[in-house]
């Protein structure tokens, strides 16, 4: 059994007020023509498809479009659950009209979680999947009052679920949750609502499952088991991912459950990068581009108006920063005042190699001078 799993487009998304729209199409044109290179049996989405509740109409329809190519262009099933950032009535709805035998689709939480079974020539993979719910949804899906944190809902689900896969039968679930032990980026939403509550969720509780696709984390990456996975965000959302690889995760299953997995990376049509340096050496060494670009300036005085030089190479400069700004100062405290306040100047002076570790300037000592002298004057 061959799938390929994806999660956290985050649809109708923006980036520091720039629209993703082009970029989610390249995205989707490179999920579709995945699926079709490989032969895909089945398509993941594991939650998160738009970036809030009530998405845009362009998002809507770029999904529409994509999910109608793949149903009709690609034999691939559909396998999609609702994640914290989607409306879960929204998601479930697309379920009413699908294919039952091709289509599994989790928007609410469901008490008799059936799963979608695929064939192949070593038997049935069942795939169950296992959409967002919150605390409350749980308590009132399953009729129990003992659920208090996300990793109570994902443990019910998980039960729920495993009464209806039968023996023999190789196991993939679906899921949008916080795994410990896993490396989070900063454009994550939280997925606790009660306070002081318990956000992770143990890799135990998938126990018996032969592969796991997980989503809600946007860096790609296994958890304690090469089976437990997050395929991650096929874009970059935030300056902390700069460094991010985004890949969509081709799994082939054996005959016992075991995966091999493939990352297939995601080429995106603007990069997100971020440049370091002083504005004159980046403005002469830069090449244009439509990158998203932060810029941390390493100049010793602010400058006025470097946004609009930096727009002039990369018009989708969306940050800047001064590096004295983001790194603090390691300010050394001491009783010790070698100055007499007497001598005010030396005193300004030695405030100043403390402070930032290099005494006045000629241009600064000449201010002080006349500052003082001024001061002095009005005294008299």
């Amino acid at each position: 059994m061959r799938f390929l799993h994806t999660s956290d487009w985050h649809l109708g998304r923006q980036f520091y007020g720039q629209s993703l729209e082009a970029d989610h199409d390249a995205i989707l044109e490179q999920v579709f023509e995945a699926l079709v290179a490989h032969k895909a049996d089945a398509l993941i989405i594991a939650g998160d498809i738009y970036d809030r509740a009530s998405p845009p109409a362009t998002a809507v329809r770029q999904f529409n479009n994509f999910i109608q190519r793949v149903a009709s262009k690609t034999e691939a099933a559909i396998v999609l659950i609702a994640g914290n950032h989607d409306s879960g009535d929204r998601i479930g709805s697309m379920g009413l009209v699908a294919d039952s035998n091709r289509a599994l689709i989790r928007g609410p939480l469901m008490a008799n979680e059936r799963p979608l079974l695929l064939e192949d020539e070593h038997g049935v993979v069942a795939f169950s999947a296992l959409p967002f719910g919150y605390e409350y949804a749980a308590r009132e899906c399953f009729e129990v009052t003992d659920i208090e944190t996300p990793a109570d809902v994902i443990k019910a689900q998980i039960n729920a679920a495993k009464i209806n896969v039968s023996d023999g039968a190789r196991w993939v679930v679906t899921a949008h949750a916080w795994v410990s032990g896993a490396s989070p980026s900063e454009s994550e939403r939280s997925l606790g609502r009660t306070v002081g509550g318990i956000e992770t969720v143990s890799a135990s509780v998938f126990e018996g499952a032969d592969y796991v696709a997980l989503g809600h984390l946007h860096r790609p990456q296994n958890i304690e088991a090469d089976h437990i996975r997050y395929s991650g965000s096929p874009l970059a959302f935030g300056f902390d991912e700069s460094d991010a690889k985004k890949s969509m995760s081709l799994i082939d299953m054996d005959a016992s459950g075991d995966i091999t997995m493939t990352e297939i990376p995601f080429t995106p049509i603007r990069q997100v990068r971020i440049l370091r340096g002083k504005l004159s050496d980046l403005l002469a060494s830069g090449e244009p581009s439509d990158d998203f670009v932060k810029v941390i300036l390493t100049d010793e005085n602010r400058l006025i108006d470097p946004m609009k030089q930096i727009r002039g190479l990369y018009p989708n400069a969306s940050a800047l920063s001064y590096e004295r700004d983001e790194t603090p100062h390691n300010v050394k405290t001491t009783n010790v005042v070698t100055s007499s306040l007497t001598q005010p100047t030396e005193v300004i002076n030695e405030f100043l190699t403390h402070v930032r570790g290099s005494a006045k300037t000629e241009q600064e000592a000449a201010i002080i001078d006349a500052s003082l002298a001024k001061l002095s004057e009005a005294e008299t």
